[in-house]
């Protein structure tokens, strides 16, 4: 009898200390219908799944800033030790932010930015001199005269706003190059749409800046079903996927900017926080322009 109590007593102290020392890191997402922001979470996900004592959670907000919002509240009610939050919209999830900081709960903002300082750390890449890069390149391939479709993301999210100033404040330095824009919201269908409505209207480019691959892959998809010689257009995506590897290949694309997921990243900042560890404020992810050149060396984000 003595020995049973004894083991019981042994197991419900293992049992206490497990549940003390397991840590909670959850990742609030805006969309999964994202190729690139699904894979931000895959890659989180198997990150954690190497850490012991580690739960990662995440959820899916459709897209929708409102249930983002509410799926963060629901992660602060949880009480999880590091909240990982990619946003659509840089002001509406400010109050959520501050209140899940106010609370004790670390926030990482990933990718996109918010209109506050009130988080522990931003993972990003210098947006701007992405869209810089992209103009360079393309005023290169037309030796300074065309007509150019800029293919914006989504309007509230700062990576959009920062890639066309960095893309436009380079570009508009030549004077015989016409640009005109879009709006695809990171996503194939919206920008197939676009792409067929300039078709149908007799608007043809020289030369297209994507802000991500995605859209990109919508063009070429539009530009086939009208039999249209995507080859034949000077065309730079943003994130570098797998998919804009074998079009640089195959002459369908001409260039990508490597623009990494952070998830990894994401998660030794989150591990080192609650390791109560010092984690910088901003932590910059290094890009890259991959070309005909370099395409096999570069491994594609996923």
């Amino acid at each position: 009898l003595i020995m049973k109590v004894l083991c019981l007593l042994f197991l419900f102290m293992t049992l206490l200390f497990s549940d003390n020392n397991l840590k909670t890191i959850a990742f609030a997402q805006d969309t999964m219908a994202n190729d690139f922001r699904k894979e931000q979470v895959l890659e989180a996900k198997r990150e954690a799944e190497k850490i012991k004592n580690i739960k990662f959670v995440y959820s899916d907000a459709n897209g929708q800033t409102s249930m983002l919002i509410r799926q963060i509240e629901k992660f602060i009610q949880d009480k999880v030790d590091v909240l990982i939050i990619g946003t659509n919209d840089e002001e509406a999830v400010v109050p959520v932010i501050s209140k899940a900081m106010e609370q004790g709960i670390s926030v990482v903002i990933l990718d996109r930015g918010v209109k506050t300082e009130n988080y522990t750390s931003f993972i990003h890449s210098d947006n701007t001199n992405i869209g810089k890069m992209a103009a360079e390149y393309i005023v290169k391939k037309l030796n300074g005269k065309g007509k150019v479709l800029l293919f914006e993301g989504l309007p509230k999210a700062d990576v959009t706003y920062l890639r066309t100033k960095g893309f436009m404040d380079e570009i508009s330095k030549y004077k015989d190059i016409e640009v005109i824009k879009r709006t695809g919201n990171y996503l194939r269908k919206d920008a197939i749409k676009e792409t067929e409505d300039l078709i149908k209207n007799n608007i043809a480019v020289d030369a297209i800046f994507s802000e991500s691959d995605s859209m990109l892959s919508g063009v070429r998809s539009a530009n086939e079903k009208y039999r249209i010689d995507s080859s034949k257009v000077v065309m730079i995506g943003c994130d570098y996927i797998t998919e804009a590897k074998n079009a640089i290949i195959e002459g369908t694309q001409t260039a990508s900017i490597l623009f990494p997921l952070g998830g990894i990243e994401s998660i030794q900042t989150a591990i080192k926080i609650i390791n109560k560890e010092k984690v910088e404020k901003h932590i910059n992810i290094p890009t890259k322009l991959v070309t005909k050149e370099n395409v096999q060396i570069v491994k594609p984000v996923f």
